[in-house]
Order: C-alpha cells, then structure tokens, then sequence
C-alpha cells in the first residue's frame, strides 16, 4: 500500500477537503492526501498523535453510566469549546481508538445503519473547597449513553423517556431507581451551578494541545442559551 499521508479534518470541513482531493480511510476511519495532492491539502497535514494516555489521566474515574450534568455556571468550559477543531479531532481519535471502537460502558459499536455514532466525553472533579474544576478523563460514548449523561439537554430535546429507558436498561434499574438518581443529580447541579469554578485543563496542555479561554463565567449561561435556541447545543 502506498504511503499514507494522513490528514486531520474537523468534520465541519471534511467537504472541502474532499474537494481539494483529500480520500477517506474506512478502516483507520481517517482522511488522508494521495500522492501528488499533499500540497494542496497543506493546511490538514497531521499533527503528532497525542498521548494515551493523557497526563494525569484517571481512566477509572467516573465509571458507568450515570447523569453527569455541568453546571451552568461552567458550560462552554467543555474540550471541544476551548480547543481548536484540529486539537479536538486528534483527541477523538485518540479516545475512539483505544477504546476498541466501542462504547466504553454499553459495549455498543457505531453503527450508521441505525444510525449510531461514538462520541467523546469529559469526566470532571470538583473541588468543592477550592471551587476548581478539573478535567480527570475522556471517555468513549455510543450516543445512547451520552444523551444519558447530559440528562437536561435530553429533556429540552424531547428525549428525556429514551434517555430514562437507556439508563434503566445499562445498570438494570428500576425506573424508581433511575428518577430517583435523576433527581439527585439535578439537586447537585443547582447547588454546583449557584458557584464559580475555576478551570483546571493542565490534562490537556500538559499533553501539548492549545487551550482557549473560556468566556467569563457570569456570561455563560446567557451564551447557553442563545446558542440553544439557534442550535439545541449549550456549549
């Protein structure tokens, strides 16, 4: 097989590339430029893999399949808002592949006949004495499983009853069972949301990856919002 020259292209500008020439990869699930087209797909060229894992990376932290809700107080401080889109392609990557391709707590696969895809996911610390918040791993999510961690946004998609169902049906609960942690997660998100935490990213940075600061805290639920109603996103 010839020489892969790989490429890293955020989804949102995979069309362009494929129009400058770049080819798709369905095994390594990655694009790449084909001899004579490298030039002309300069801007993609493949930065170093990052590490696996990342340092100070827990991969035990945060196991199984629970509601995992940011305060609001914190939204667009997730990776992918403070890293550029290249960064944030390496990361998933990195996340999916060492994963096995499959959802770190169901086992499901991505499968686009269903469709079903694999998504990554931050597990944050909190300090509470401190008020720091603090990224402690990435983890690889069908996206079953990650509309159950962001249990609110399910809600506001209308798909709160699926996201119950799934949560029931991973850790064999009772839908008793499951309300019942639903609740208590949202109770921690109100009192989370009531203070400001700062950003602990050194997981990232310390691995070489560029962060952005995100926007000041008292202005981001306002964002969330706006960008809510225009997308169905917070951040």
């Amino acid at each position: 097989m010839p020489e892969r020259h790989w490429l890293d292209v955020p989804f949102a500008e995979k069309d362009e590339a494929k129009a400058l020439g770049a080819r798709w990869d369905p095994r390594e699930k990655r694009w790449y430029a084909p001899g004579g087209r490298v030039s002309a797909l300069r801007r993609w060229e493949a930065l170093p893999e990052v590490p696996d894992p990342l340092p100070g990376e827990d991969r035990e932290f945060g196991t199984g399949l629970f509601v995992d809700l940011v305060p609001s107080s914190c939204w667009f401080t997730n990776v992918r808002s403070c890293v550029s889109p290249r960064d944030w392609e390496r990361l998933r990557r990195m996340i999916v592949r060492r994963a096995g391709a499959e959802c770190e707590i169901c086992g499901a696969r991505e499968d686009r006949s269903v469709p079903r895809r694999l998504e990554a996911h931050e597990r944050w610390a909190y300090d509470e004495a401190e008020l720091v918040q603090t990224l402690r791993r990435l983890i690889c999510l069908c996206d079953a499983c990650h509309t159950v961690t962001h249990f609110g946004l399910a809600r506001v998609r209308g798909l709160a009853e699926t996201a119950l169902e799934h949560l029931c049906a991973v850790n064999g609960w009772s839908r008793d069972d499951a309300e019942e942690h639903i609740a208590g997660m949202f109770e921690l998100w109100h009192r989370r949301s009531a203070r400001e935490w700062r950003l602990d990213l050194s997981m990232l940075t310390d691995a070489g990856v560029t962060v952005a600061p995100p926007p000041e805290a008292e202005r981001r639920p306002d964002i969330a919002r706006r960008r809510l109603d225009e997308s169905g996103r917070p951040g």
